[in-house]
């Protein structure tokens, strides 16, 4: 299958893998992966959010990739992915055990990093014996592990049960999210962005969001409407760091707190002055940097169990299947 457009075009497009992987889940559900950088160096996994794809890693493939193998993989549904009959946080779990067995030798550990439902789907994952096997440490990224709708404050409203449905239903909707134009750059921008993003973040973003299919959207609103992985986070034993934007509407600081607050071995919990939700795009350099120190600690030298907290400001910048590509 082809690269999608937003995938292809922009400051903020991924480089090409230098191999190309198929996954299969436990389920029969094929899973697009790709793999960067040099064969030997320390391995990431990246696990991107709710209607997104390989893309949203753009700025941390490229960089990471000059000195670690890097994994990125489409969740089912999107980017190129194909959609399933199910949807789940199950479906979660066994899709990142399934990329992990396709990708790294056995017994290999990596970093993991997950963004929004990518975060979520590390801790679906975390009491899977494949995943203890592989994970040397793990970055959430922007995610919580319950009470998502009531939570988030994407509408101004007071906290209660009306919002809480007006929320439901929003993130739920099934409509087509159509053409982006500067009015959908907008509301985006609100909803999931901070205030002062870049244009082309929010473009880049724009195209990415709008890429997933509404089916596929709507299909996984509704599992993280019910989400409940407070079990699968008192099972994330690795070392744990947790980044956030204080401007997150979709996840809430209160998420990243409480995270970091039941996690047992969290190693640091980072709040972006200024950023919102999509802090890989938002926010690149700091993401990254989370992610090296994880790989440089627990890849490369034997794990610590200091937690700190850190407000930032960051500084504004832009059985499987295997095919080689050229980058």
């Amino acid at each position: 299958m082809s690269r999608p457009p937003h995938v292809t075009a922009g400051r903020y497009a991924p480089p090409a893998a230098g191999r190309e992987l198929v996954a299969v889940s436990a389920d029969g559900s094929r899973l697009h992966v790709e793999v960067h950088g040099p064969e030997g160096a320390p391995a990431v996994v990246l696990s991107h959010g709710w209607t997104c794809s390989t893309a949203f890693w753009a700025a941390q493939i490229r960089e990471l990739a000059r000195d670690h193998r890097v994994v990125a993989y489409d969740q089912r549904g999107h980017g190129r992915s194909p959609a399933a009959a199910a949807y789940s946080t199950t479906a979660l779990a066994d899709d990142l055990v399934a990329v992990l067995e396709a990708a790294l030798a056995p017994g290999e550990r990596a970093v993991v990093a997950g963004h929004s439902m990518g975060g979520m789907t590390v801790m679906a994952a975390a009491g899977r014996p494949r995943f203890a096997e592989h994970a040397a440490a793990a970055l959430l990224c922007s995610t919580g592990s319950a009470r998502l709708v009531a939570e988030a404050t994407v509408l101004p409203m007071r906290p209660g049960r009306a919002r809480t449905r007006l929320t439901r239903g929003l993130l739920g909707s099934p409509a087509p999210l159509g053409p982006v134009t500067p009015a959908t750059r907008a509301v985006l921008k609100y909803a999931t962005m901070g205030p002062g993003s870049a244009p082309d973040r929010v473009e880049a973003c724009a195209r990415i969001v709008h890429a997933c299919p509404a089916a596929v959207r709507r299909a996984w609103s509704h599992v993280l409407a019910g989400l409940d992985l407070d079990d699968g986070l008192a099972r994330l034993t690795v070392p744990t760091a947790v980044i956030v934007g204080r401007d997150d509407r979709l996840t809430p600081v209160v998420h990243a707190r409480g995270l970091a607050a039941a996690l047992p071995n969290c190693v640091g919990l980072t709040e972006l002055t200024g950023m919102g939700h999509m802090t890989p795009v938002e926010a690149p350099e700091a993401v990254t940097s989370a992610v090296r120190e994880l790989t440089s600690r627990y890849l490369t030298a034997a794990p610590t169990m200091t937690m700190t907290t850190t407000t930032s400001t960051p500084t504004s910048t832009s059985t499987s299947t295997e095919k080689e590509t050229t980058p």
